[in-house]
């Protein structure tokens, strides 16, 4: 298996600052609100360092008064302040968030099949789900107490140093204990969070293909075996997760150990500075309070290290997606200007060095209609994903022009139609955006939907999908095939769209199919030979080979392997 890349740091620094450039207000207006908040959070400590210094010289009641109110209005500021960045954050993280999102699902619907088939569905799955929750848990929960806190920490030692800095410099000396744990911590933690995530890819897809195929499954009784193997995997990753959690906590230690040093310092350094004049014990008090202040934010920095970390490799999966070098980005298409006509020349393909089609050489003229018939590993799907553009192929070309000698629509209807979870109408103007309600239901009337369509409870525009209205096999079919009518293709490719529905609804679909086919240029993966014998050319494939090729009369005639299968088939 080959997996998906995983961005690097200085591509994910570089993914975060161009989507910050798109819209930086948010993000500035955010960071001015919290440093704010920080400034006022430093207030009442300052105010308290003069009221001992105020005491100790002798001063009113009144003086204590005013004092007091100035720490309460600065704690009362401070709060709103507080409350306010976080608000601030948390939108401009989720509009981060949101850009980014976006981003990944642009990337990741330009995957190439064979890049999608050789990293598995479960990578891919995760990133889209699993990684981009975890990113989204940690904006909404962590990033605005984390940059509050980290501008917190930089202002409060700007103002410590700004106090005394022999009191500042005293407090320096947490730094080495802080510098010795992070050398330890931080090349260490990385690897284990990313295999963490990377392990829990391992899961998702163990138990995706399970789920895909849980009739083989239980046909053969191989229930215990996938058991096992998610077994497997979901240890794999708790033990990881584990591990994980226990790595930080022993790391925890070392930071509570650096406060106390800090602030011993701070307090030991500040009684001579005093006895000698040099400093008051207010400004040593102040001192003291700026510094023990710092140990609530680095608690929190140091406490969400670990989540952090596991939302940087998830971030670094999600947007490793956009590093993949091939991904299949069309021009849109221009309208269409009549059938396309389709030249494959000299045209090989291997999966994993094993070869699939050799030397196919095959010319489908502007409205042909052509079938593609041969036994199951024929490689008529791998021949009909190249010329649809989904696969590239190992050597040869395959050059598809309209009359204007432009690359032209090409819409492929697969064998298992997707219907997306919505509106039907909104399903359908996937194939075209500005399609009018009247050009929606002509579409499925074309195909014959418009029967059940109209009982539907709101018609063209009832929800369908999980929790709404279900459609079977055959309406599903219709809904492609309407859909690929709508596109407007100047080529069409079914890959045995017909084949799920059953012979009891096949010739419905059939029939479907040869409407949307009509002035169209078509390649047709046929599962029913009646489907293949209409056609105006067959085309037959054995191990990845074209063997022969003409009309239905004309192979019957050859008696060849076309009408070995056709012997086989007929009713």
């Amino acid at each position: 298996m080959t997996r998906l890349p995983i961005a690097d740091a200085r591509t994910v620094r570089t993914g975060l600052v161009r989507q910050i450039r798109r819209r930086p207000g948010p993000t500035l207006l955010a960071l001015a609100v919290t440093a704010a908040a920080a400034v006022a959070g430093l207030a009442p400590a300052r105010i308290i360092g003069i009221l001992v210094d105020r005491v100790l010289a002798g001063t009113t009641y009144g003086e204590l008064v005013r004092l007091l109110i100035w720490t309460a209005v600065a704690l009362a500021v401070g709060a709103v302040l507080t409350g306010l960045a976080a608000a601030l954050t948390v939108r401009a993280g989720q509009l981060l968030l949101a850009a980014v999102r976006e981003d990944a699902l642009d990337a990741a619907l330009h995957l190439s099949t064979e890049t999608v088939e050789a990293a598995g569905r479960g990578d891919l799955l995760s990133r889209i789900s699993d990684d981009v929750g975890i990113v989204a848990e940690t904006v909404t929960s962590l990033l605005a107490v984390w940059v509050s806190s980290a501008v917190a920490i930089l202002l409060t030692v700007a103002g410590l140093a700004a106090l005394d800095p022999w009191l500042a410099l005293a407090g320096c000396a947490t730094i080495p204990v802080y510098i010795l744990s992070l050398r330890w911590y931080l090349p260490r933690a990385a690897p284990i969070y990313a295999e963490q995530r990377v392990a829990f890819a391992d899961r998702a897809e163990t138990i995706l293909s399970t789920l895909s195929g849980l009739t083989t499954i239980g046909t053969y009784r191989a229930e215990p075996r996938f058991v096992s193997s998610i077994d497997a995997s979901s240890e794999r990753a708790r033990d990881i997760s584990r591990h994980a959690l226990w790595f930080v906590t022993g790391w925890v230690k070392w930071l509570n150990i650096a406060e106390l040093v800090g602030l011993s310092a701070i307090i030991a350094t500040g009684f001579p500075l005093v006895d000698a004049g040099a400093t008051t014990a207010g400004a040593v008090t102040t001192a003291a309070l700026y510094f023990h202040r710092l140990f609530g934010p680095l608690g929190v920095v140091v406490m969400s290290v670990d989540d952090m970390q596991s939302a940087a490799a998830s971030l670094a999966r999600i947007l490793g997606l956009s590093t993949v070098p091939d991904r299949t980005r069309q021009p849109a298409a221009p309208p269409p200007a009549g059938p396309a006509t389709v030249e494959i020349g000299g045209l090989h393909h291997a999966y994993d060095a094993n070869p699939v089609l050799h030397d196919i050489d095959l010319r489908i003229e502007a409205g042909e209609r052509v079938a593609l018939v041969g036994a199951s590993g024929a490689g008529k799907t791998t021949l009909a994903g190249i010329v649809a553009g989904t696969l590239t192929p190992t050597a040869g070309t395959v050059d598809v022009r309209d009359p204007a000698g432009q690359r032209p629509r090409v819409i492929l209807v697969a064998q298992e139609p997707h219907v997306f979870a919505g509106p039907l109408s909104t399903d359908l103007r996937l194939a075209r955006p500005e399609a009018t309600d009247a050009e929606i239901t002509d579409a499925l009337a074309l195909v014959g939907a418009d029967g059940w369509v109209r009982q539907l409870p709101d018609g063209i525009d009832t929800r369908i999908g999980p929790g709404h209205t279900q459609l079977d096999d055959e309406q599903r079919a219709q809904v492609a095939l309407a859909r690929a009518h709508l596109a407007a293709p100047a080529l069409v490719i079914l890959d045995e769209a017909t084949a799920e529905s059953g012979s009891h609804h096949a010739d419905v679909l059939e029939r479907a199919a040869e409407r949307v086919c009509a002035g169209r240029t078509a390649l047709i993966i046929a599962h029913r030979l009646g489907q293949a014998a209409r056609a105006d050319r067959i085309v037959v494939m054995e191990h990845g080979r074209i063997v022969e090729q003409g009309t239905h009369a004309d192979l019957l005639a050859r008696g060849g392997p076309y009408a070995h299968l056709w012997a086989a088939w007929k009713p």
